[in-house]
């Protein structure tokens, strides 16, 4: 076991998958000599040359597209968007060509590709660079949509959506390159459909993911404290979800809350909710709360950029109101 930052297990990932098959391959802006904004691909082009860690124009339409024709040739390619906010650029070529091509050539092509990057509300980054982008990509045909949380399974998620034969949009976020954790020594992959349960509970449900995963685990300090019971799910996989873990924990507690760094209209706990009503509504015992970000864009005052997004002070004040109502 060694401690690793996340961004070190990223690295990591690419490392072993590029060793491991050569049809696999870096592109985007950056990534190679100055090694990737967050440096992920840090030193990879000395090791695989230019053409396997390849440094783009500023042109994410562009390179989009040639990723994906080189996904429909045979290559596996590893899009690193320096921001993911960028790629709204290259939604045409994501949604239009990436997500359908598989489907529209009636199986005769496979589109391995991997869309990775930062993402997610940063510390004072500004509105244009606070995006969260999974709500815009959920309704597109064709796409798995993955959102890591620990360097753990930041490495075993990576390693097996290069392999997946479908693109793969892997969010990361900006603030939890920093983490540390101890990885195993031996190989290891993990599924992308499935979710997490990080901690086993009877109160209730508590579904998140990604940075929210820890704003979670803050208030479940408290939580504890106050003789609290949740379970906590980190969904991991945010499309498919994994409804037979969720299913499972729901019959157990009967009570949902669904935390989120995503907008309220529209984004990923709507989904979420609207789907559990679907297919879990008999077993709830009270309406499904959903905590989401402010539907407005972050501000760059750190003050006001803190009240748009769910804390983890607001995370034990619902827990506690939605247990208060069990009868």
């Amino acid at each position: 076991m060694a401690e690793t930052f996340m961004f070190n297990a990223l690295r990591e990932a690419v490392d072993e998958e590029m060793a491991r098959d050569p049809s696999v391959f870096v592109l985007g802006e950056d990534v190679g000599h100055y090694g990737g904004s967050y440096k992920v691909t840090k030193d990879l082009y000395k090791k695989y040359g230019d053409l396997r860690v390849l440094d783009t124009p500023i042109a994410e339409n562009s390179f989009t597209g040639m990723a994906v024709g080189a996904a429909m040739t045979g290559l596996r390619p590893i899009i690193e968007g320096m921001n993911m906010g960028f790629l709204l650029l290259a939604f045409n070529q994501i949604a239009n060509n990436a997500g359908m091509l598989r489907y529209t050539s009636g199986g005769n092509y496979k589109i391995p590709m991997v869309i990775r990057g930062p993402g997610g509300v940063g510390r004072q980054l500004g509105a244009e660079h606070s995006q969260r982008l999974e709500a815009y990509f959920q309704a597109v045909p064709g796409l798995k949509i993955v959102a890591c949380s620990t360097a753990y399974n930041a490495k075993g998620l990576l390693k097996a959506a290069i392999r997946d034969d479908n693109p793969v949009l892997f969010f990361e976020h900006v603030l939890l390159y920093n983490l540390k954790e101890n990885l195993p020594d031996e190989e290891y992959v993990l599924p992308l459909d499935k979710a997490e349960i990080v901690r086993r509970g009877k109160d209730v449900t508590i579904l998140t993911y990604s940075r929210m995963r820890h704003h979670v685990t803050q208030a479940l300090k408290t939580l504890e404290k106050e003789g609290f019971d949740p379970e906590v799910i980190d969904l991991i996989s945010l499309k498919p979800l994994d409804f037979d873990t969720i299913g499972e924990s729901i019959r157990k507690t009967h009570r949902v809350i669904v935390v989120e760094e995503c907008m309220r209209t529209g984004g990923i706990g709507a989904e979420i909710v609207a789907s559990i009503n679907d297919r879990f509504f008999d077993e709830l015992d009270a309406p499904v709360l959903r905590m989401s970000s402010q539907d407005i864009p972050t501000p760059y005052n750190g003050a006001l950029e803190r009240l748009t997004i769910v804390q983890p002070e607001d995370i034990v004040e619902a827990v506690r109101k939605m247990v208060a109502l069990r009868v």
